[in-house]
């Protein structure tokens, strides 16, 4: 299954992803933010696609979560590429029956088995640039 999104350059260092449904999420480097970096993007990619897992493994095995929330810390490299080099997930929850022992066996299917951002940050990926030829939008009509 391929996945798409379409990214709008609105001025600056700010851009609009939207997927294939319609959803947005803005992604912003600029001097005045007012939404995330594209380096924020990818550990909130990672931590919800693992915190995801979580919840459901921990409902399955009959102890759900009553809170929940994922810390993680991103280091990165001091030169350019300025790619991560260790990536820290904090899994804090609480619930009737849930143990640390449960809740780290839950994290530890996720990060190995389940979440397909953990997945693919660990592997080799093929990543090709195509250029094309965009045509001017149209004026709008006053």
């Amino acid at each position: 299954m391929n996945k798409t999104m379409q990214i709008t350059w609105l001025g600056e260092q700010r851009y609009a992803a939207q997927n294939a449904t319609g959803q947005q999420l803005l992604i912003d480097n600029s001097g005045f933010k007012v939404g995330v970096g594209p380096m924020e993007s990818l550990l909130a990619a990672l931590a919800t696609c693992t915190a995801y897992d979580v919840v459901e493994v921990m409902k399955k095995r009959k102890t759900p979560l009553a809170h929940y929330r994922v810390e993680i810390e991103g280091e990165r490299a001091e030169e350019h590429p300025r790619r991560y080099t260790r990536i820290t997930v904090r899994h804090l929850a609480s619930g009737a029956g849930v143990t640390a022992d449960s809740l780290s066996r839950a994290a530890h299917l996720s990060h190995d088995r389940y979440c397909s951002v953990a997945a693919t940050l660990n592997s080799e990926i093929v990543v090709e640039a195509a250029l094309e030829q965009a045509p001017e939008p149209e004026a709008a009509h006053a």
